[in-house]
């Protein structure tokens, strides 16, 4: 809150720290607890600089579930056989799609089913009769993720750092972004289990990394060294890599623990479309993307373009000129049938622009999400920076406020940071802009963002130092 200095988003809140620099990122943890994740946020860096942040109840508080006798790290990532900076250059050059990963990890190992890796799987040692809490974070690249352990069932606690109603269940789902908070009880007979993950894939005819990495809980009391005991642990059954199904029923699950008081009445009531797009090649060229074009990516027919000489906060704090503007639509600029199987070429070229949306501090903000269907549907997870909202609603096909309106849920819904948005679907999302600074909200799969899927707010300061932005630190790095 008020250090929007420490969000860290290259060009947004920042420019990047340069060789040899540093910059020391300084925030005040208030009113959350759980599991969140730090990540480098220029160009693919976070493909390996990632690490968790686990915020713990306060001293004499506990969490609203009996206290597990352990708790331990699943942090999924994606692995290159390549520098992931030329992967992603070599795209760009070529307006492609970047080369797919070579395989997935569990805390840093792609685990026993890929060559030469079996020797240093990730083996979480357990005791029968105990129940663990297990972080599940994701920090894949590209690559929404199913997880399962193998005869043991899961009962979900937590999501982004907010607690959830308890629910049990033998699959996870995780867009990149996201984390979730499991219980898990040991109660299986003596044994080694695989904890595994793979893809899910909802993009049609889009190559995806279809491997599955592995890390092995295991007895104390099986009698199996750790380098491999007699026979290979069992396998957990995971769904098929385009079960958009199993990834619905599960983010459905999901609710606040009791009825929350949800900001309220709406002021700004907006509407963004999310999908891909194509641009043209350069001329006298012919690039890698269909028919000779260039993939992009856009909200609000809107594609993302990341300044380069000053951050937009940096300029909107000192008044600079000329490196944003404030002309982001509140709603698509063509009303079209998103979901369409045929949707016109026309509506495939976005614009290019570094726009921005100005929000007055303490406005209570609605924005429907809305997925496109142009070059291909894919389900986006959505990240805001600075804010949790509340998910009123998901569905798929076009958002309809005579008929979906009555669908949202004023109750219980659930407290993210990231929205998996339903290939060809939609999402319902509130908060209150009451952090001021400029905010990115964009899709966590990498490609996405590189291709422009991304849009920011800014947001007002209010009246008075606490509802004011802080100055900026004193080894902000320079651009």
């Amino acid at each position: 809150m008020r250090t929007a200095w420490a969000d860290g988003p290259e060009f947004i809140t920042q420019c990047p720290i340069r060789p040899d620099g540093s910059y020391t990122y300084r925030f005040t943890v208030d009113s959350q607890e759980g599991t969140l994740w730090w990540h480098a946020h220029s160009s693919w860096l976070r493909a390996t600089v990632y690490g968790a942040l686990i915020i713990r109840p306060k001293a004499g508080s506990s969490y609203p579930f009996p206290n597990p006798k352990r708790e331990a790290l699943i942090t999924l990532g994606e692995w290159w056989n390549a520098n992931p900076i030329d992967v992603v250059d070599e795209a760009t050059r070529t307006g492609g799609a970047p080369n797919i990963s070579d395989a997935f990890t569990i805390n840093g190992q792609p685990g026993d089913l890929y060559n030469c890796s079996s020797s240093d799987t990730v083996i979480l040692p357990v005791s029968a009769g105990e129940t663990n809490l297990y972080r599940v974070i994701n920090a894949a690249m590209n690559t929404e993720l199913f997880v399962s352990i193998a005869g043991h069932p899961m009962t979900v606690v937590a999501t982004d750092a907010s607690y959830t109603k308890p629910f049990t269940t033998s699959v996870i789902m995780l867009g990149p972004g996201q984390t979730t908070d499991v219980l898990v009880t040991m109660n299986q007979p003596a044994g080694r289990y695989y904890i595994a993950a793979r893809a899910y894939a909802s993009a049609q005819g889009v190559a995806f990394d279809n491997t599955t990495t592995t890390a092995i809980v295991e007895y104390k009391s099986a009698g199996c060294s750790s380098k491999g005991g007699p026979g290979r642990p069992a396998m957990p059954s995971l769904p098929a890599f385009n079960d958009t199904g199993a990834a619905t029923a599960f983010s459905k699950e999901i609710r606040s623990p009791s009825a929350v008081e949800l900001p309220g009445p709406v002021e700004e009531d907006l509407f963004f479309t999310v999908g891909l797009g194509l641009l043209d090649c350069q001329p006298g060229k012919t690039c890698a993307g269909p028919n000779g074009a260039r993939f992009a990516a856009s909200m609000n027919n809107v594609s993302f373009v990341l300044p380069s000489r000053l951050s937009i906060l940096q300029a909107h704090k000192s008044g600079v000129p000329g490196v944003f503007t404030e002309d982001f639509p509140a709603v698509p600029p063509v009303q079209f049938d998103y979901t369409a199987n045929n949707i016109s070429q026309a509506l495939q070229k976005p614009v290019q622009g570094t726009k921005v949306l100005k929000l007055k501090y303490g406005t209570v903000v609605q924005i429907v999400l809305q997925g496109t269907n142009i070059v291909t549907g894919e389900n986006h997870p959505i990240h805001l920076h600075g804010y949790d909202f509340y998910i009123l609603a998901e569905g798929f096909g076009n958002f309809d406020p005579k008929t979906d309106n009555a669908k949202l849920n004023m109750v219980d819904p659930p407290l993210r940071n990231t929205v998996a948005l339903a290939v060809n679907g939609w999402a319902v999302i509130r908060f209150k802009a009451d952090n001021p600074g400029v905010w990115l909200m964009h899709c966590h799969l990498d490609v996405h963002i590189t291709w422009g899927l991304a849009m920011a707010l800014l947001v007002e300061d209010g009246v008075g130092e606490l509802q004011s932005l802080q100055s900026p630190p004193v080894d902000l790095p320079a651009c």
